[in-house]
């Protein structure tokens, strides 16, 4: 049997930081970080966790964690100059030394600025522009990468930037949304003709649950198929284009398009931390919404302004997200019914908690343990359920630049003290070394002798 693939994810506009050293151009995000009252406290990329200095010791716990595979992010405006591509070459000979497969992500939001100054994910242009990074980095790293990662999220990418502009570039425009989410989808399919080794794409995939079906189906459509169609199915729903008829006729869709985006895929990756739960809005009582909106600003959930997002019971991660792991499970028997045979895996989950270096030196963070241990559980029943889920990777190994959250949540199982950069680990990456240790062919939990809550 394979073994299963233990990772854990960063992305490199959160951990890198050296925003303006060796030729890296700005992005998207140096722009949104820098404008006031965009990201909480003021908060930018600039340092982050100072990633590009320090990667040696950040390989080294990997290493020590045991981990056989690491995602992380190749910034688009780092490569610009060649002194950015050698640092990733450093990084991936470095993790082939201590045998941790790399797992290169193209695009995890950090859009060079001069891209979204012609005019983003909305210029068609820029899915060609694309293309050619791929087959620039595909050429310099493909020989030493085990696995390319075209696009991260890109439904965050198309209606947070484009769509609600809580994520850069702060864009509020829904036909900007739905067109951007087109050239991403363009993008990919581009993309994987141009790398030379196996391609995946990363989705974070809604689990969407009602008791009014019509209600979810269209959620579901803006949520998750408008990129599983027509990366998976090669074309885009026809009841998601009912939907958003009022808005735009698609005509940003040209012929051949959609034959495109359906590239061959080695596997599917799937972010997931919380269910969303809605129903149809009955147009009276106050409407809810999703993601803090309701008060008159731009919402993420473009063509829904019908559906009210409800809240749903705790507890809660320090995000304000439901802890429920149930629909991990459910998401990924959905895939496996609707894609049978496509392998998937677990590329982002995790949750942020209020984690303090307490006197005596240790992260006591028991609650992402219990966390990780119910997610883990989750893939379990749906590998037993039939899924073919190949891997898992924590988010994230480093606390990080949360965003428009700026420093203020910590999702890593490694702490970060960012005035001296210091890597502290947390209980929940001893933990998390153990269980890689344990189970090399993936999580076995139901069948495995229970020890004590601090390692189990």
């Amino acid at each position: 049997m394979t073994d299963f693939l233990w990772g854990a994810a960063t992305a490199a506009y959160q951990i890198e930081g050296a925003a303006n050293e060796d030729g890296r151009v700005p992005s998207i995000w140096d722009t949104y970080s820098h404008t006031p009252g965009l990201v909480l406290n003021g908060d930018t990329g600039d340092v982050a966790a100072d990633h590009y200095h320090r990667w040696p010791e950040d390989v080294e716990l990997m290493r020590e964690l045991g981990l056989g595979v690491y995602r992380f992010s190749i910034a688009w405006p780092r490569v610009a100059d060649q002194r950015g591509i050698d640092f990733y070459s450093r990084l991936v000979d470095a993790l082939l030394e201590y045998d941790i497969k790399p797992v290169a992500t193209l695009y995890h939001w950090d859009l060079p600025q001069e891209l979204e100054d012609a005019g983003g994910w909305t210029a068609r242009d820029t899915a060609y522009r694309f293309a050619e990074y791929a087959e620039r980095i595909g050429a310099a790293l493909g020989d030493r990468v085990h696995l390319w990662t075209t696009l991260n999220e890109p439904w965050c990418s198309a209606f947070l930037g484009y769509g609600s502009g809580v994520h850069a570039p702060g864009r509020t425009d829904p036909v900007a949304a739905l067109t951007a989410a087109h050239h991403l989808n363009l993008a990919h399919g581009l993309a994987a003709q141009a790398l030379p080794g196996p391609v995946s794409v990363t989705l974070n995939l809604h689990q969407v649950r009602g008791e009014d079906a019509d209600a979810v189906r269209q959620v579901d459509a803006v949520a998750n198929r408008v990129f599983l169609g027509p990366m998976l199915d090669g074309a885009y729903p026809a009841d998601l284009l009912e939907d958003t008829r009022g808005l735009t006729d698609w005509s940003f869709v040209r012929d051949g398009d959609e034959a495109t985006c359906k590239a061959p895929l080695e596997l599917l990756g799937v972010n997931y931390y919380a269910p969303t739960l809605v129903r149809r809005w009955d147009g009276v009582s106050p409407r809810a919404t999703a993601d803090g909106h309701g008060d008159g600003t731009a919402s993420p959930w473009v063509g829904c302004d019908d559906i009210d997002f409800l809240p749903q019971p705790g507890p809660y991660t320090e995000m304000g997200w439901p802890i429920d792991a149930t629909g991990l499970t459910e998401l990924l028997l959905r895939l496996h019914r609707d894609y049978p045979g496509l392998p998937l895996v677990v590329t982002e989950n995790g949750a942020a908690f209020d984690d303090r270096v307490d006197p005596d030196g240790r992260v006591r963070d028991q609650r992402r343990i219990e966390y990780l241990r119910d997610h883990l559980t989750a893939v379990e029943r749906a590998r037993e359920a039939g899924a073919d889920v190949r891997g898992y990777f924590v988010w994230s190994l480093l606390d990080n630049f949360e965003w428009a959250y700026g420093y203020s949540k910590r999702f890593g199982i490694v702490h970060v003290d960012y005035a001296t950069q210091k890597r502290t680990w947390k209980d929940s990456a001893h933990w998390y070394q153990d269980i890689v240790a344990r189970f090399p062919q993936g999580p076995r939990f139901s069948g495995a002798k229970r020890r004590s809550a601090s390692t189990d």
